[in-house]
């Protein structure tokens, strides 16, 4: 084990702070949806190569706006997966009350993928000045994983076996607390359901026809039922993407998109070929005919229990940010206006926490954990009580409270970095314990075999206007 002070890495991260800020702010601006992070994927692309790293890999395993950059060579090889993708309607200024952004965009990173990818790509770089000033081998690796929102570069770049030669894979994910991500995370399939009927008019010979939405319906009102006879960590939710264009024309079209999450892959196959006997019962009830694609899907979050003790480690040595007196009554003001109790921002670490514990949502990340060890983050980038995936969530990710949580997540990062690089030991513990989780259930991919490429990925985003980038 090479031993190199920790003050090592800290000095790094001061030195690509203002990279890391730069990263958070323009990222934030753009604010680009999943599978058309054009610019947000160029940026991150050109600061790797500014800071010494390749890019080895654009529009990688099908995905246009995903990538991968690399510095060094040989063993070890350290993987970081960085995000970048915004949510639909979550556009917001930042400040703490609700206003739509003045420039009139209208999606935002409530999830904070601006401040992930900022943080992911700092560490990197930050571990790379190390490496290069301490002569340590092996290989930093960055991955643009586009889309985890929707569809999960991911899982196609796991399938084409991507992350397979990694010794470990961090991550982190912004949130209200600072904790190691030693959880599970539901596995989840995502379903287009299609129902074909015939067309009539409405009034005039509704008897010629046969109404799609009618078996869209039926359809939903089994999923419904379906509710009470599911385990408790079961989770089904619907919408309507097409339900006819004019109510006196029957209409011959319906198509929703459903997503099902369970604790694991099994139990979510279960639910889903119960769900595709749902949708012929619904066909057949209304003489329709139906079609059930699953045109996604993800595993479960694997812990690691020796990662995940060393860094509960750096967690505790690098701490929570220091918020100022103007941050935290930003923090207060934005909770009372969403109703939930004033108390600022977190002012602990949390500890290490039971990894049997189930969190609700999903991720890509689960796919990775399934393929190599991996562990990561959590780190405060927006007050208690708030919740992701809110217009509350994108203010915080806008301003300084959303920008320290990164740069403490890129130190963090950096530290457990430094130790999978200079310690022997530990990468053994670390895939040993990773070998006897998924000896029983080696990863298959959850993607259909003729799906090349997200079905999400819009007709004008030309796979070249990355490759060019």
């Amino acid at each position: 084990m090479t031993t190199v002070p920790y003050e090592r890495v800290d000095h790094a991260i001061e030195q690509v702070t203002p990279t890391i800020q730069r990263i958070v702010s323009d990222v934030w601006q753009f604010s680009e949806l999943s599978l058309q992070e054009v610019r947000s994927a160029r940026l991150l692309m050109q600061v790797l190569q500014e800071n010494g790293f390749r890019i080895t890999s654009r529009g990688t395993a099908g995905v246009p706006t995903a990538f991968i950059a690399e510095y060094g060579s040989g063993t070890p090889i350290l993987g970081f997966l960085a995000e970048y993708d915004a949510l639909p309607g979550l556009g917001n200024e930042a400040v703490p009350y609700r206003e739509p952004r003045k420039d009139g965009v209208s999606s935002g990173h409530g999830c904070g993928h601006n401040l992930l990818g900022a943080g992911c790509v700092g560490a990197a770089i930050a571990l790379k000045q190390v490496m290069a000033e301490n002569a340590i081998p092996g290989t930093i690796r960055v991955y643009g994983c586009a889309a985890e929102e929707t569809e999960g570069a991911k899982v196609y770049m796991a399938r084409e076996g991507l992350f397979r030669d990694l010794d470990v894979a961090l991550h982190w994910h912004p949130g209200p607390l600072a904790r190691v991500s030693n959880y599970r995370s539901t596995a989840v399939n995502q379903l287009k359901i299609e129902f074909f009927g015939k067309s009539a008019h409405a009034a005039g010979g509704p008897w010629l026809g046969r109404s799609a939405v009618h078996a869209a319906e039926l359809f939903a009102h089994g999923l419904n039922l379906m509710r009470e006879h599911l385990e408790p960590t079961a989770r089904m939710h619907y919408i309507y993407e097409s339900a006819g264009m004019a109510p006196n024309v029957v209409p011959d079209y319906a198509r929703l998109i459903l997503y099902i999450r369970d604790s694991d892959r099994p139990r979510v196959e279960a639910t889903t070929a119960w769900v595709k006997q749902v949708a012929e019962g619904a066909a057949l009830a209304t003489q329709t005919s139906a079609k059930v694609l699953v045109y996604t899907g993800l595993y479960d979050l694997l812990p690691n229990t020796p990662l995940a003790a060393r860094m509960q480690e750096h967690l505790e040595r690098v701490g929570i940010p220091a918020y100022t007196e103007e941050e935290q009554a930003f923090a207060r003001e934005l909770q009372q206006n969403i109703g939930v109790e004033p108390e600022g921002m977190t002012s602990e670490t949390h500890p290490l926490g039971d990894e049997n514990f189930l969190m609700g949502a999903s991720t890509d990340v689960g796919d990775v954990s399934w393929n190599v060890p991996t562990m990561g983050y959590g780190m405060p980038t927006m007050p208690l009580g708030v919740a992701v995936h809110t217009w509350a969530a994108t203010a915080c990710h806008g301003m300084s409270i959303g920008f320290k949580g990164a740069l403490q997540a890129a130190r963090a990062l950096a530290l457990a970095g430094l130790d999978v690089m200079t310690d022997a030991e530990l990468r053994q513990a670390a895939r040993d314990d990773f070998e006897r989780r998924v000896r029983e259930h080696p990863y298959v991919s959850p993607l259909p075999a003729e799906l090349k490429r997200p079905l999400g990925i819009p007709a004008w985003l030309d796979d070249a206007a990355i490759a060019e980038a």
